[in-house]
């Protein structure tokens, strides 16, 4: 719930100051987001892995690298929160998932946190949903059955939202099964944020 004169960056210092769930993260909390409330893109991930958690810098990983190449952005462009914001599904890293991967983010914080963090982001034209996990919060029932058909019906969630796998190394076999992706998505992705740079 907000607060009677909360500002955003009064919002990110609580946010960063969080402890909800610190009994149960393995490397204790460490809320990684960045936000201006001047930025026109919002990134939307699962959560931080180890690098991130240990840097602290949000993509700050080979997923981040392949999430600027479909971007076509540079670091420091990436990282300008006046201009790109950051909020992924959770916040800390969530620990391992003993079957492979990370485990999904902790829902603790789109529930406490999100709709006070997006109420102070008036200028977002644009949000990328990287993964089945912010597809399903974003998007609810208009989400597909599976990511790949979320994803290929990307056109439908324009102008607001853009579907797209996480761009994890784990999914570059779901990148090679689906060539249309990185043909039809991307380069209108690259084209977009282009424009909302300016």
């Amino acid at each position: 719930m907000a607060r009677r004169n909360e500002t955003l960056e009064s919002l990110l210092a609580e946010v960063r100051a969080c402890r909800m769930c610190e009994s149960v993260l393995p490397r204790g909390p460490r809320p990684v987001l960045r936000a201006a409330a001047t930025a026109r893109i919002l990134i939307v991930g699962q959560a931080p892995g180890t690098r991130v958690h240990e840097t602290g810098i949000p993509w700050n990983d080979p997923s981040g690298d392949r999430l600027r190449a479909w971007m076509a952005v540079d670091r420091d462009t990436f990282y300008d929160e006046t201009r790109v914001a950051i909020i992924p599904m959770g916040y800390c890293y969530p620990g391992r998932d003993p079957r492979g991967g990370d485990l999904p983010p902790r829902p603790e914080c789109a529930r406490h946190w999100l709709p006070r963090l997006l109420a102070k982001l008036p200028h977002i034209e644009l949000t990328i949903l990287a993964g089945a996990h912010a597809q399903r919060h974003y998007l609810g029932a208009r989400t597909k059955d599976s990511l790949t058909e979320t994803v290929r019906a990307w056109c439908e969630y324009l102008p607001d939202y853009v579907p797209m796998p996480h761009p994890s190394p784990r999914n570059t076999l779901w990148l090679k099964r689906n060539p249309w992706f990185e043909a039809e998505v991307v380069p209108y992705l690259a084209k977009r944020v282009e424009k909302l740079l300016i």
